[in-house]
């Protein structure tokens, strides 16, 4: 029960502050209020003696009401507990001790004041208000050791503006943390949404030829069997496609979807291959050791030549492609090209495709080129200082 009546506390105070917009814990309020009714404690017995019961009662209320009011009623305005000390120090101060804890009530006042107000000049008015008190105090009330509690008040007001810039400081941190995160985040959700587009761009396109090419078996030639292995490999492309993306939305998920890898640089090869079973006439050549190539490198060298073998599907039907791959000491160049059927492909360019492979080759550093060159369209990565 106990901790439950603590934990209710602890969450009404710190909403109480977040309401007034004080991003302080909610133990450094309640510190404050037991340290200001410590100092009232032990002035009002000093006092017991020399006060009649009207003013040692006045001074404990103003000390006590405001921090009352604020858990009772989630009501809370700082000013207001600066000027109830203040007010409290006035009341005791008829009547100085020695040594007096009175003057102490001024430091709290200076260093709430320090740390939660949000103007100067309302942190200018309870520091000088304290000090004029003091000094009043010391003239015609007889206190002694004005000018040591004048200096304590100014120490107060020390400590709270060293709190205040902590907490402007760790509020800052904790911004670009958040902004940081989303970052993150947002950049996760662009390479997750890059690597969906790929999968299901070239296994669509894939599958398209193997069902154009089983089209061609039954209407043209008659050849179930021919017409049969098109539909299978079209299956065959269409399950691995599903397995893919299972895998990839699996990055969202906060566990793994699967143990199957990515793909990297040496499953370049399968690719080609598999787009030149579905109807593309590509050819593959590779020079170098793959070894020298990184996953993060191999998997955008394969979703480069993924989106490439894509578009040359699209965007030129009935081309003929060839993929280079050479991996060497001082890096690893790709090309990708293919013959210009009928109009330039550069005019059909008008998806993500071009889009996609830039962010892919700047991500790892890469200088990428894609256009035209004479009856020739022509992708080419550059990606230097491969690992070894």
């Amino acid at each position: 029960m106990l901790e439950i009546l603590r934990d209710r506390f602890r969450a009404r105070v710190q909403v109480s502050l977040t309401r007034a917009g004080l991003s302080l814990p909610w133990w450094g309020a309640l510190c404050a209020s037991a340290v200001s009714f410590v100092f009232t404690v032990v002035a009002l017995t000093q006092r017991d003696a020399l006060l009649p019961p009207e003013p040692i009662a006045l001074a404990g209320l103003l000390v006590i009401a405001p921090s009352v009011i604020w858990v009772v009623t989630d009501w809370i305005m700082p000013w207001v507990r600066m000027v109830a000390l203040i007010a409290a120090t006035v009341v005791l101060l008829i009547e100085p001790v020695l040594p007096d804890f009175a003057p102490l009530l001024l430091l709290v006042a200076a260093t709430e004041a320090g740390s939660v107000l949000r103007t100067t000049w309302g942190i200018a008015i309870v520091t000088v208000a304290g000090e004029l008190v003091l000094v009043v105090a010391g003239i015609w009330g007889g206190l002694i050791g004005g000018p040591v509690y004048m200096v304590a008040i100014l120490l107060g007001l020390s400590g709270g503006l060293m709190v205040r810039w902590y907490t402007r400081v760790l509020d800052a941190e904790r911004d670009n943390r958040d902004a940081s995160r989303d970052k993150a985040l947002l950049a996760e959700r662009q390479r997750i949404a890059r690597e969906v587009h790929d999968v299901v761009g070239h296994s669509l396109s894939i599958t398209l030829l193997h069902l154009t090419g089983a089209r061609h078996a039954l209407q043209q030639d008659r050849d179930v069997d021919e017409a049969i292995e098109a539909l299978t490999e079209a299956e065959q492309v269409g399950r691995a496609a599903m397995a893919d993306i299972r895998r990839t939305v699996g990055l969202l998920a906060d566990t793994p979807s699967g143990d199957a890898p990515l793909p990297g640089v040496e499953d370049i090869a399968t690719l080609v291959e598999r787009t030149r079973v579905a109807g593309l006439a590509v050819r593959y050549t590779q020079e170098g050791d793959l070894g020298r190539v990184g996953a993060s490198e191999g998997l955008g060298l394969y979703r480069i030549v993924q989106e490439s073998l894509v578009n040359v599907v699209k965007h030129a039907p009935g081309a003929n492609a060839e993929v280079r791959l050479n991996a060497g000491r001082s890096g690893v160049k790709l090309t990708v090209s293919n013959t210009l059927a009928g109009a330039a492909r550069g005019t059909a360019e008008d998806g993500s495709g071009l889009a996609g492979m830039a962010v892919r080759a700047a991500q790892l550093g890469a200088d990428l080129s894609a256009g035209p060159q004479g009856r020739q369209w022509i992708v080419q990565v550059t990606v230097p200082g491969a690992k070894s």
